[in-house]
């Protein structure tokens, strides 16, 4: 399989398993928010940022370092010492989970009086902690898997995640309210679907290691833990865990900085919001609005980015494989292609989003509150989405330590956003502080990457892209013009469920046709997707280019 085949294959893999991850995701929350409302959710929101924050600290760097030395080990031909390192990595994730679930154990009460300034959300908060248990060994198996190029595993996993984590949670809480328990209660039920989730995703990823480990022997790969290949078992046992946390820490040290950017910033909204918008709208209306950014428009500004998040994680790799082997020429061909899929893959989410912002926010929450929050948030996705593509991109050619500079100014904007635009903008100036922040990042990733690899995004496409996406705005609103008049039923969460199906598809394929008709979707950019949908897309393009 070439390079291209496999950052596609492996992109679609991770994509599709974190669209049905996050589908999941948004569908624990609707129920949740319709059985706890708003304020609540704030609560549940708060319990899940400290609690991300921690985990991204514990372990984001790691799975980054063990694909990066694992997939430039495989590619020389050095297998025991990738195990190796695997194996030195699973050890400290084990400290590590036992370390974080202590510490948010017992700082919960702190951080949620005197910080979050919701101290109910402290119950939640501790019923979550023991996930960081489970969660950096799966990390750290996920990195290996990353490294192998073997999707197939980390997809599963995500997908029973979310389902079992939506099951308990939702079940929970559900069980908790009828048995009359207070409302602090329910919601510490809804976050230990976390637990839950943790453990069954660990049980996916056991089961494809023990039988990536079968094909290992079948395929006659040195086995650390054996005596046979005596000759390359003693050169990996020359690599000390002493060496190998030396260069796993050498490189996670900086990824950290680099991969705890987004849940840095949802935890400074979380950590600063209430504050400062209650002296404007007071404290109850204050936590509504931290509710309705985390639950409402976080959840669904998290759906465009998944494409980026499923070729940063195909792409490392890659990309780490030919700078070991120092091929220029896929190093240029790839990250042109991981940029400009990362634009061209959630585009149509984000405009899909933002154009059915209304009805979709109506269908899922019940009223219209935070439907500008949605969509300018959501529009602000597309920075972050090549943020994110161009830092794995650095990491995979070893250049930590510029995106970990830039990531460190980025939060720092953030910050200083918050305190200078929220008293002037209120709950928009939190926004539009994110959005600098991501696209500060993304301006200096792309500049410094400029610097080691010849690269292109979509060059004159541009203007097909955005002629397009004018066109479907446009669109957009006379279909919502005509549903409004047309579409009226006696139930308006029904009318609203309505106008969303109908919106969404005629977006999504309207956009399709239009990027084809403006060749910024070209045959050469279909050859080498899967077979199947490759034969659809090229009578597509023969059906529109006649």
């Amino acid at each position: 399989m070439s390079t291209k085949d496999s950052l596609i294959k492996g992109t679609l893999v991770l994509a599709i398993a974190a669209f049905i991850a996050r589908f999941l995701g948004i569908f624990q929350r609707v129920p949740l928010q319709n059985m706890l409302g708003d304020n609540a959710m704030a609560t549940y929101g708060i319990a899940n940022s400290i609690y991300f924050l921690l985990l991204m600290i514990a372990t984001a760097g790691i799975p980054v370092a063990i694909s990066k030395l694992v997939s430039e080990r495989i590619a020389v031909g050095k297998f025991a010492e990738a195990q190796r390192i695997y194996a030195a990595a699973i050890k400290f994730a084990i400290f590590a989970g036992l370390f974080m679930t202590t510490l948010l154990w017992f700082a919960s009460d702190y951080y949620a009086t005197n910080i979050a300034k919701d101290k109910d959300a402290v119950l939640a908060i501790r019923a979550l902690a023991p996930a960081l248990l489970f969660f950096p060994v799966i990390a750290i198996m996920r990195g290996y898997f990353q490294g192998r190029q073997q999707m197939m595993g980390n997809g599963i996993s995500q997908i029973v995640e979310q389902i079992v984590r939506v099951i308990v949670s939702v079940g929970l809480a559900s069980l908790l309210l009828f048995m009359g328990t207070t409302e602090q209660m329910a919601i510490a039920g809804a976050t230990f679907g976390g637990v839950v989730g943790g453990v069954a995703a660990l049980l996916v990823m056991l089961f494809y290691w023990r039988r990536l480990k079968k094909q290992d022997i079948k395929d006659q790969q040195p086995d650390i833990s054996n005596e046979k290949n005596q000759e390359e078992i003693k050169a990996a046992k020359s690599l000390t865990y002493r060496k190998i946390y030396k260069m796993i820490f050498k490189i996670s040290g900086p990824v950290i900085l680099i991969a705890i950017a987004v849940p840095a910033i949802n935890f400074i909204d979380s950590s600063t919001v209430i504050s400062l918008l209650e002296g404007k709208l007071g404290y109850s209306s204050a936590e509504e609005m931290l509710g309705i950014l985390q639950n409402r428009a976080q959840a669904l500004a998290g759906l465009p980015i998944i494409f980026s998040i499923a070729i940063s994680q195909s792409i490392l790799p890659i990309i780490s494989s030919a700078y070991a082997k120092k091929d220029q020429l896929v190093l240029n061909r790839q990250t042109s292609l991981a940029l400009r899929m990362s634009i061209l893959f959630s585009l149509p989410v984000i405009l899909v989003l933002c154009i059915a912002a209304e009805p979709i926010n109506v269908l899922l929450f019940k009223n219209t509150l935070g439907t500008s929050v949605i969509v300018y948030l959501t529009a602000s996705t597309i920075f972050q989405v090549l943020m994110m593509t161009s830092g794995t991109i650095l990491m995979g050619l070893g250049q930590f330590k510029r995106p970990m500079i830039h990531v460190s100014l980025g939060v720092i904007l953030k910050v200083a956003g918050n305190f200078l635009l929220a008293p002037w903008l209120g709950i928009g100036g939190i926004i539009l502080s994110t959005a600098i922040s991501f696209s500060i990042v993304m301006i200096l990733n792309l500049l410094y990457l400029k610097k080691t690899v010849s690269y292109t995004i979509l060059g004159k496409k541009w203007i097909g892209t955005i002629v397009t996406s004018l066109l479907l705005i446009g669109v957009g609103y006379l279909i919502t013009m005509f549903n409004q008049s047309m579409i009226q039923l006696s139930i308006e969460r029904i009318t609203y469920a309505v106008h969303s199906i109908i919106l969404g598809p005629i977006i999504g394929i309207l956009y399709l046709l239009f990027m084809i008709k403006f060749r910024v979707i070209t045959e050469n950019d279909i050859r080498h997707l899967p077979i199947r949908i490759q034969k659809v897309m090229q009578k597509v393009l023969r059906l529109i280019n006649r």
